[in-house]
């Protein structure tokens, strides 16, 4: 992992976004966070597996979607359709989400040498909406209907 690392800093990209062992066209991760994708009105993301954590971040995130009305799909993600989706307009968004970042927008995914950019970060509803509401929770400041917060 160490390797593709490198040669994508080299290109100017901060993060790889792995795909499958076999097909290699099936999105997985981006480093250590679970990836999501807005295409058109639907919040996408694989399903955890044996290569795909369940990640805290990535479950509150498809929580919140949930409470919210967002049409939620966990299924696999084929790179084709993410570039299908920037090239017809609408992919709106693209983030990792972990502990450590919870949201991390994604500026660009570069594939096959070409560089796919997705619309400016204040611009992008969802993932602006979630990573507000999750520090909103986590400061005590909006309820916390799913008992994530433990107080010490």
């Amino acid at each position: 992992s160490l390797y593709p690392a490198k040669i994508a800093q080299e290109k100017g990209y901060h993060q790889l976004i792995w795909t499958d062992a076999i097909e290699h066209k099936y999105i997985e991760e981006s480093g250590t966070m679970n990836v999501m994708f807005m295409i058109g009105d639907t919040l996408v993301t694989p399903p955890t597996s044996s290569t795909i954590l369940a990640g805290i971040t990535r479950d509150s995130v498809l929580k919140l979607a949930r409470d919210w009305g967002v049409k939620v799909e966990e299924r696999r993600v084929n790179i084709d359709e993410v570039v299908q989706a920037s090239e017809d307009g609408i992919l709106n968004d693209a983030f990792g989400t972990g502990t450590a970042a919870t949201i991390a927008h994604i500026a660009q995914i570069g594939y096959k040498g070409v560089d796919y950019f997705l619309p400016p970060v204040e611009s992008r509803l969802f993932s602006n909406k979630v990573s507000e509401e999750l520090q909103k929770i986590r400061r005590g400041d909006a309820p916390d209907v799913h008992d994530w917060v433990m107080k010490l």
